[in-house]
């Protein structure tokens, strides 16, 4: 396979540093986005101890001077994986923070493809990858916040497949489910900045379950690896597999289900 620019976005841990320092192993001229400067100079660090070469900017995507300094980059292959986490119902997450997660989760990489896909379209070819989520498919209680943003960027990815066929510009999606990579339990940690269960319309259940049963990141880390500079790959690449009828089903049951 040919050698690739590849932009990552939010990548300085959890999938997307796996990711990088794997992509970068194989050759490909990998850039890293973090959204601070501690973020960039520690990930440096990281892989440099790892003895992979990449490059790692500056890149807060509501910023408009990292933005534009992250597109003149010119990636072959734009990897959206930036994301927030915010737990709780969706009838009690503050909506300064829904409006925040919906900004950088799905606005605002929105807008970076924008600014890249130009100079892509020109030349006919690239690609865009964007990290959804199991929450893409269905929306798991006390996670809807999330899971909108995910189903946003379900939407997106899918008319931008069909919309940008005739421009040779390859679109995917990465839908990872419960994978410990220290995301998710931030993520159900969230909540508790902002309220007490006192004042909650529907308060969330213990965590402790759902965290216990991630897995080992590794496989989805492996599978981004080799999918990411693929313009061949499946659409949709879910793991762990075990979750894929679980999500079929779910999507089903909306058909069966009572209001109330």
């Amino acid at each position: 396979m040919a050698k690739q620019k590849i932009l990552l976005t939010g990548a300085t841990s959890g999938f997307g540093a796996g990711a990088a320092l794997g992509l970068a192993q194989q050759g490909h001229h990998v850039t890293v986005g973090g959204e601070t400067w501690q973020q960039v100079t520690t990930f440096r660090a990281e892989a440099e101890r790892a003895g992979v070469k990449l490059d790692v900017i500056k890149l807060d995507l509501l910023n408009e001077f990292d933005q534009v300094h992250a597109a003149a980059t010119e990636p072959d292959v734009l990897v959206l994986n930036a994301a927030v986490q915010e737990a709780g119902s969706i009838v009690d997450v503050p909506m300064e923070l829904v409006r925040r997660s919906f900004e950088i989760n799905v606005f605002s990489q929105l807008e970076l493809a924008r600014r890249i896909l130009p100079r892509m379209t020109a030349r006919k070819r690239g690609r865009i990858v964007w990290t959804s989520s199991m929450a893409g498919i269905y929306a798991p209680p006390w996670l809807g916040t999330y899971a909108a943003t995910k189903h946003a960027i379900e939407a997106i990815a899918s008319v931008m497949r069909t919309e940008l066929h005739l421009s040779h510009i390859s679109v995917a999606t990465i839908n990872p489910g419960l994978y410990d990579t220290g995301f998710n339990d931030t993520g159900a940690e969230s909540y508790q900045q902002w309220s007490t269960d006192a004042e909650l319309m529907a308060p969330m259940p213990p965590a402790g379950p759902m965290l216990a049963a991630q897995k080992d990141p590794q496989e989805m880390i492996d599978a981004m690896i080799d999918l990411i500079p693929d313009k061949h790959s499946a659409y949709r690449t879910m793991l762990p597999e075990e979750m894929i009828p679980v999500t079929k089903r779910e999507q089903e049951h909306a058909w069966e289900a009572k209001a109330i």
